[in-house]
């Protein structure tokens, strides 16, 4: 556990070295809400659209954040494989395991406190818009996305681990792009109906997106939260099992 804690401080590090992760990690992720809420304002009432309204919104933008956190762990991961470190440090004691823990476990540390900034932000966008916002609601929000989190981050460490430094962030765009399309956060999927909707539910981000918000609405209900939860949780470890491989893999090809 040592081993794990150490390597994790010192990517927790590397991402605070960048100016990059501040902009992209916290601000960006706080102007699509202030931005999102200035849309929903401009709205006619009549219009009966409420997907950008704060309690949808924020759930949403919670998601979209954690995309960016994969591409800085895609990042990490593929400059220290192209920068020899990781070479020079499986001279070490450390297992794979150590390695994998010290990615995962630090981003997702920070995808947690990147969701608490996102919610503390749309708290005080509700007190402003008057919208009703649970406290206790975005505190299970929270903990909830913890599953989506690490989905995302192995994400990173998969891309990472398979490609180049150059290659890793265009796949990274491409889950981004899934991600804020297919999960339904920009659009109701379910009033959508039809193709798209049957094409968000194929993915598992729009199941990330629907866990979020019922968590935040404190609807705990089956359908509406366990389910989605579930396949989230399901996809998560197929993920984390393939990017552990994939980083196993290479590591005994960088040995050999």
């Amino acid at each position: 556990m040592f081993k794990i804690k150490a390597f994790a401080i010192r990517n927790v590090k590397e991402l605070m070295r960048d100016p990059l992760s501040y902009i992209f990690c916290l601000g960006f992720p706080i102007v699509m809400l202030i931005v999102m809420t200035l849309v929903n304002e401009s709205i006619p009432k009549e219009a009966g659209m409420t997907i950008f309204r704060i309690d949808n919104l924020s759930g949403g933008i919670a998601v979209f954040g954690q995309t960016f956190v994969m591409l800085f762990t895609a990042l990490t991961v593929s400059k220290d494989r192209s920068g020899a470190f990781l070479v020079r440090m499986y001279a070490s004691p450390m297992k794979s395991a150590d390695f994998i823990g010290g990615y995962i476990l630090p981003m997702t540390g920070v995808s947690a406190i990147q969701a608490a900034a996102a919610f503390s932000a749309s708290l005080v966008i509700a007190l402003i818009t008057k919208s009703s916002l649970s406290i206790s609601g975005l505190i299970a929000a929270v903990i909830s996305t913890i599953p989506s989190a690490v989905m995302f981050i192995s994400f990173g460490l998969l891309f990472g681990s398979l490609f180049s430094e150059k290659s890793a962030p265009g796949l990274c765009s491409l889950i981004i792009s899934l991600g804020s399309f297919l999960g339904g956060i920009w659009f109701d999927a379910e009033t959508t109906g039809g193709v798209m909707l049957k094409l968000c539910k194929a993915l598992p981000f729009w199941y990330c997106t629907k866990t979020a918000r019922s968590a935040i609405a404190l609807d705990f209900g089956f359908d509406e939260f366990w389910f989605p939860l579930i396949i989230v949780l399901i996809c998560s470890a197929a993920v984390s099992t393939a990017a552990a491989f994939s980083f196993k893999s290479k590591m005994k090809a960088d040995l050999s």
